[in-house]
Parts: structure tokens; C-alpha cells; sequence
């Protein structure tokens, strides 16, 4: 058995500066966002992983990461136990307005990296200056080579739901451009494709349920969270609305019996370690802010996982 992960871990930044004056604005963008805090949300970040491994008796091979915000915090997190230096990075800085970024954390002794870029989007403003542009994350893409199979990897933190929506359109666009890719890796070069990421959209959503055919209406990906979001399992929430924005979506080709990787299971992780402590939303993620205030938790989402089981051929 071996598992794959993704997990929005809210706003990893390094510490601000101090700044010159207290209306200064910061980097992160949080209050009083300083070093005990940072090496504190580095622990609990690792501590998540430490226990899943304690519950599922193994490390994700390969980890989605998202809201992280450069490379360093990444090099700090690897460096932390269980990763203990023996996790590799891929990473790439974004043009996001925020700064921040997605990216793939991977076993050394278990996966090798073949090709990876970013895939960057820009959406006008103003189509009689196209130097007015607008930026969002980048698409985080990476082939890899894993138990002797090909896995093409995307990881992608869509555009928020904000202001009746507007970002919508982008995130169509996105996935449409996204598919195009899948649709040539799955029906042209036949290798196995891994989609994960928070979409900002549930798994029922419109988009969602379109990527998941070809142009023949051919099913040529699975989403095993649909069957969790339809049952009220939930990673993340707004206000009094569950959410499952947090998905990993597979290839048919781990649905088949005599696949090399087949798929097993789809999880939404959430001991109660790192849910809430407010006993009225001990159901919902044990968050490091809710708005300006400092509450000390892990992030505002659960990490997700899907367990492959490995076949001798």
C-alpha cells in the first residue's frame, strides 16, 4: 500500500520583518505573524503527517502541498521529522498576487522526478492595454517515475470563490486548459495521470464533472471524493457550509484490476487532534487564524489521501 496526499495548509510564510511602523503592511498579510509562530505552524504541519502516519502505518510517497509561499518553507518543513531530510521538492514561485504557491513534496528512495514545470496563467483586465493583466497560482506539473510506472502529477490551487463569484470563469478556463493536457497523456501517450488540489469548487460542481470525460464522452477520470462529498464528509467549511474543495481526482487506468498501482481508498484526514476546540465546530479543522485573531492551530483544511494498493506483475 502506498499513499498519496494533498493538504492546503494555510498561509505558510515565513515571519515578517518587523515593521517600521504598526500599520506597516507585512508580507503575510497576517498579524503579528513572527518566529514562534512560524516554527509552530511548521511542527503542527509535520505533526499532521507524523500522524497519519501513526494511523495508517505508512509516509505519502508524494504530498500536494498548497498556500505555502516560497521555497524555504518548504526546506524547513522537510527537514522536520518524519520527512527528516529524506523528502524532495519540487517547487516553482508563481506571479500570485499573494505569493503564494503550490507544490510537490516526494519520497528520494521511492520516487524519482522525470519533468516538471509551471504551468502559469494571465487573464486581461483590460483588453486595449494588454500590459494590464491579472496573475493567478501556477499549475504545478511534474512526471515522475514510481514502482517502475509513469505518473503524470498536476497540483493546482484554483482561483477563491469571492465577491458573487467572479473567479469562475478563470477557474473554467483553468481546468479547461488542464484537461487538454490530460487528454493527451491518457489518450495518446498512455500513461497514468494524478490530478489533485483545492478547486474551490465541490465535486459535484459543473467544471469538476466535466474534466472527468473526453471529447467522446468517454469516462477517462475517476473522482472517488464524490461518493464522500454525497455522504457529508467535508474538509473544509464557510460559515454553516461543508465543504469538499479538497480532492484527488485518478486516471481509469488505476481502476483496473491488473494495474501495476490500483486504486484502494480516498480519505479525508482529520483526527481529533487537529480539529477545532470549540466544541460547537469540533467537526471542522482546528485553524491557525480566523480573521486577524492568532488561534494556534494546524490550517482551516483537512489534508485528503488516496491509498494505492501496489501489484506484483
Amino acid at each position: 500500500m502506498e499513499l498519496f496526499a494533498f493538504y492546503n495548509v494555510e498561509n505558510l510564510f515565513l515571519p515578517d520583518s518587523a515593521p517600521n511602523h504598526r500599520l506597516d503592511p507585512t508580507t503575510s498579510g497576517l498579524r503579528n505573524w513572527d518566529e514562534r509562530k512560524y516554527r509552530d505552524k511548521l511542527f503542527k504541519i509535520s505533526h499532521v503527517f507524523q500522524l497519519m502516519k501513526d494511523e495508517t502505518g505508512i509516509l505519502p510517497c508524494m504530498i500536494g502541498l498548497s498556500e505555502i509561499s516560497g521555497r524555504k518553507v518548504l526546506e524547513d518543513l522537510v527537514e522536520m521529522s518524519p520527512f527528516n531530510s529524506q523528502y524532495g521538492i519540487v517547487h516553482y514561485n508563481s506571479m500570485d498576487e499573494r505569493k503564494v504557491d503550490v507544490a510537490l513534496l516526494y519520497d528520494k528512495s521511492k520516487v524519482e522526478i522525470l519533468d516538471s514545470e509551471a504551468i502559469t496563467f494571465f487573464f486581461e483586465i483590460d483588453d486595449k492595454n494588454p500590459e494590464n493583466y491579472d496573475t493567478t497560482r501556477d499549475v504545478l506539473f511534474s512526471k515522475i517515475k514510481f514502482k517502475e510506472e509513469i505518473i503524470n502529477i498536476f497540483v493546482a490551487h484554483l482561483p477563491s470563490k469571492r465577491e458573487k463569484d467572479i473567479n469562475q470563469p478563470k477557474r473554467d478556463y483553468i481546468l479547461s486548459e488542464i484537461r487538454s493536457k490530460i487528454l493527451q497523456i491518457v489518450n495518446v501517450d498512455k500513461e497514468n495521470v494524478i490530478l489533485c488540489g483545492d478547486f474551490n469548487e465541490n465535486p459535484d460542481g459543473e467544471i469538476l464533472t466535466k474534466i472527468l470525460f473526453d471529447d467522446n464522452h468517454e469516462k477517462m477520470l475517476e473522482n472517488p471524493f464524490q461518493s464522500l462529498y454525497s455522504n457529508n464528509n467535508y474538509s473544509a467549511f464557510h460559515y454553516k457550509s461543508g465543504l469538499l474543495f479538497d480532492q484527488i481526482l485518478l486516471s481509469q487506468s488505476f481502476f483496473k484490476t491488473d494495474s501495476r498501482l490500483e486504486f484502494h481508498s480516498a480519505n479525508i484526514f482529520k483526527p481529533e487532534k487537529i480539529r477545532s476546540r470549540d466544541k460547537m465546530y469540533s467537526d471542522r479543522p482546528f485553524r491557525t487564524y480566523a480573521g486577524t485573531r492568532y488561534l494556534g492551530g494546524y490550517s482551516d483544511h483537512f489534508p485528503v489521501f488516496v491509498a494505492l494498493n501496489i501489484n506484483e506483475k
